[in-house]
């Protein structure tokens, strides 16, 4: 262990990221405090008055439920803003690191005089939403909670860091193995040499991150839909056929170039967790 603790010096990390892993370590454990601090509220059974037919009888009491709601919004908006201001210090090494499978900042242009401040602006609060995420979907728990049963509670607690998981796998796959070939591709199609825009580019590469890291929550929705017995291992099973075309068509969405090689990539990862979600599937029933 001692050996271990030795080599952490010695790892070629920037401050700035530094900077940015503890802030994430900082906002995940004011959500965890957040979430001990209303432990009681979170164990109470059921709230009977979440019940439309009784908001009918009684509107009045829909107003406590209205008025958490806004507490918890405001908390979160809060919380979004913090985190976006202290990410405005940080968003040239954020910037420094999208445009790496371009090959650096430098391979972009800026055809408008306000595009850089756009885009400052755009990086600051993408990154301090990522950074608030946490303590967003705890409040949001907290709000939610009072209308759930003890068990689906038990679902949260559960699933919430295996779809944290997936998710930035996606993130990471579509970062360091997607992009780094569809990037070259686009750009050079055809040996003409393209110089897209900073603002298009960070739009570009932001959007295929979110789609690719969206797309590997696919085992956890089916792991839900068939716990609520929508679905069952036995129908996935039988439907492979049209579920590969559904990724086939899928992946030609997320994959920003048209041809087959970065689609296969794309493809064939979902393949592989829709056999991943047939046997969650049987695990859930």
């Amino acid at each position: 262990m001692s050996e271990l603790l030795g080599l952490l010096p010695q790892l070629s990390i920037s401050l700035d990221v530094r900077i940015l892993l503890s802030a994430l370590v900082v906002s995940i454990a004011v959500s965890v405090a957040a979430l001990i601090r209303n432990r009681q509220s979170l164990r109470a059974p059921v709230d009977s008055v979440a019940d439309l037919g009784a908001i009918f009888e009684s509107p009045a009491s829909l107003l406590p439920h209205l008025n958490e709601l806004r507490i918890r919004v405001t908390s979160s908006l809060i919380a979004i803003l913090a985190a976006s201001v202290g990410a405005a210090f940080l968003a040239g090494t954020v910037l420094d690191v999208l445009a790496e499978p371009i090959g650096g900042l430098e391979k972009l242009q800026v055809i408008e005089v306000t595009e850089s401040i756009r885009v400052y602006f755009l990086v600051s609060l993408t990154v301090g939403i990522i950074l608030a995420s946490p303590y967003v979907i705890s409040q949001l728990w907290i709000f939610v909670a009072a209308g759930l049963k003890p068990e689906e509670r038990r679902w949260f607690y559960l699933l919430f860091p295996f779809a944290i998981i997936l998710f930035l796998t996606g993130v990471a796959f579509a970062f360091f193995v997607m992009l780094p070939v569809a990037v070259p591709f686009l750009t050079g199609f055809l040996g003409i040499r393209t110089v897209p825009r900073l603002q298009s580019y960070v739009e570009f590469v932001t959007g295929v991150l979110v789609w690719v890291g969206l797309s590997f929550e696919m085992p956890l929705i089916v792991y839900l839909l068939a716990k609520a017995k929508i679905i069952t291992a036995g129908m996935l099973a039988r439907g492979w056929r049209i579920a590969v075309v559904g990724i086939a068509i899928l992946a030609a969405v997320i994959t920003p170039t048209p041809d087959p090689i970065n689609m296969g990539i794309v493809a064939l990862p979902l393949l592989a967790l829709y056999v991943l979600s047939i046997v969650l599937a049987l695990f859930a029933r």
